[in-house]
């Protein structure tokens, strides 16, 4: 192990054991260079790593300080109650942000999910999740319009999608099949989400049906920053 990731692992430790609180400042770069008898190159390349897997940020000219992780929000990935509805009631300071309402071209997947066919209009509903100001979540549902006649005009003001759903008269939801798995995020979802390029992305692809009649009325992908949640499945 090269002596970058042997002094990230051991601070890693040292901030998860409290030797370090949150918002604490950490050892300027040449107090752990002769503490550890290592190159401060060494530490700061350690450091940089550090800042990119979130565990500390940086206050220009003023050092290295611990970012404070306790923010971690119980997840539980089922599909009968919506995302905002979990968060107020975990009391979390939380708002949702509409971000795009588009019609999509042909995915044969999407439209399999929903059950439409290849003339259907079928439109792509984005909602950016914040907790106490930290974008936590992107969360993109794909609706169609022989469902939604108006969801063309509806669209971009929609911040919960349950809450739309119950006003078309569908009060009980389920989950169809779902699918669970890590990714990486890309420069835009990096921007919106104000991670690294080092932080996971935890992707749950669902559908939600009507629990009454059956009907398909979304087929999502969630993105979940993976240094903001415990997960309960």
């Amino acid at each position: 192990m090269s002596e970058k990731m042997m002094l990230v692992d051991e601070l890693i430790t040292q901030i998860k054991e409290g030797k370090y609180k949150p918002n604490e400042k950490l050892p300027s770069e040449n107090e752990l260079a002769d503490q550890y008898r290592i190159p401060r190159m060494v530490v700061r390349k350690a450091y940089e790593q550090l800042q990119d897997l979130g565990f500390i940020f940086s206050k220009q000219g003023r050092g290295s300080y611990v970012q404070n992780r306790k923010q971690q929000i119980p997840l539980i990935l089922t599909g009968d109650i919506s995302f905002s509805e979990k968060m107020n009631e975990l009391e979390y300071d939380f708002r949702s942000e509409n971000i795009c309402c588009e019609k999509i071209h042909f995915d044969s997947e999407v439209f399999h999910a929903l059950k439409v066919n290849p003339q259907d209009e079928v439109y792509k509903i984005s909602r950016l999740r914040i907790v106490d100001g930290c974008p936590i979540a992107l969360h993109t549902s794909y609706a169609a319009k022989s469902v939604f006649p108006q969801i063309d005009r509806d669209g971009p003001g929609i911040k919960s999608i349950f809450r739309y759903y119950r006003t078309h008269g569908y009060k009980e939801f389920t989950s169809g099949q779902s699918q669970l798995s890590v990714v990486f995020p890309i420069e835009p979802e990096r921007k919106i989400l104000q991670c690294s390029s080092l932080i996971p992305l935890l992707l749950l692809e669902s559908i939600c049906m009507d629990k009454e009649t059956g009907t398909v009325l979304e087929f999502s992908r969630i993105k979940y920053r993976s240094d903001c949640f415990t997960y309960l499945i």
